[in-house]
């Protein structure tokens, strides 16, 4: 018996990975955020017999209530996780009872809503001689945060930021970091990455907080600031640079394949 924590991707059911939609397919009981993932990732599962718990609204302890059940029946488990369940996905604790249990689990990762964000703005947040560093963090809410990890220490750096789960602090947000980049650093909000009611906005850091009010935006919406989102003028990547031998696309490798 194993239990599988699946991310499910940003919200669109088409971007969970093969292996994920598969193990989602044959388990027997199958746990999910009913909040974050769509029911129709669960229509397959439901259809099958097999046992569908949205865990919502239920305590750590009865969520683990349902795995030691499975546990003890060899029962596979699918627990489901939005975006990546490696990234502010709340299973360290999770794991952390399996182990204490003797449980075998397995981490499948998946599409963070950085990345499926990026792409539907279609915007590369590396780009040569603006920004090699992406750095994913939250705003301080609840969780405690040290000094090192506060907003303005992050923003000293310059990186591009995918700021998670701070979007009522929009304000502050924009407040401990236009010292650092600049009423005109370019900020894109996206909200329901992938969901059918996806939205998005584009602005400044110094018109950003009233395009994101005008929008209503309360849950569920990533930030990313960064010169990255408005750059024309940037270096090429030495990748496909004519002049440079890259192991990828060696010359006599390239007449051995041919």
């Amino acid at each position: 018996m194993t239990v599988y924590f699946i991310g499910a991707g940003p919200g669109d059911p088409e971007l969970m990975t093969i292996k994920g939609q598969r193990l989602l397919d044959t388990a027997p009981v199958v746990l999910f955020a009913g909040s974050l993932i769509p029911q129709e990732n669960m229509a397959k599962a439901r259809s099958r017999g097999a046992l569908v718990v949205d865990t919502a609204p239920l305590a750590l302890d009865a969520i683990v209530d349902y795995i030691h059940k499975a546990h003890k029946q060899g029962q596979d488990v699918a627990r489901l996780h939005s975006g990546d369940p490696m990234l502010y996905g709340a299973i360290g604790e999770q794991i952390r009872r399996l182990d204490e249990l003797d449980i075998d689990y397995e981490v499948i990762p998946g599409v963070m809503a950085t990345s499926a964000s990026a792409a539907w703005l279609g915007k590369e947040l590396t780009l040569s001689g603006i920004s090699q560093t992406v750095i994913l963090t939250r705003y301080e809410g609840k969780t405690p945060f040290p000094e090192r990890e506060r907003l303005p220490a992050l923003a000293a750096t310059g990186a591009t930021l995918a700021i998670h789960l701070g979007i009522t602090r929009i304000h502050k947000i924009i407040a401990d970091l236009l010292p650092f980049y600049g009423a005109d650093c370019p900020v894109a909000v996206c909200y329901r990455t992938s969901w059918p009611d996806q939205d998005k906005v584009v602005g400044t850091l110094g018109d950003i907080v009233a395009k994101v009010r005008a929008k209503k935006f309360t849950r569920t919406a990533l930030v990313i600031v960064g010169h990255v989102l408005d750059a024309d003028n940037f270096d090429d990547s030495y990748l496909y640079d004519a002049d440079q031998t890259h192991i990828y696309r060696d010359k006599d490798h390239s007449k051995k394949a041919n």
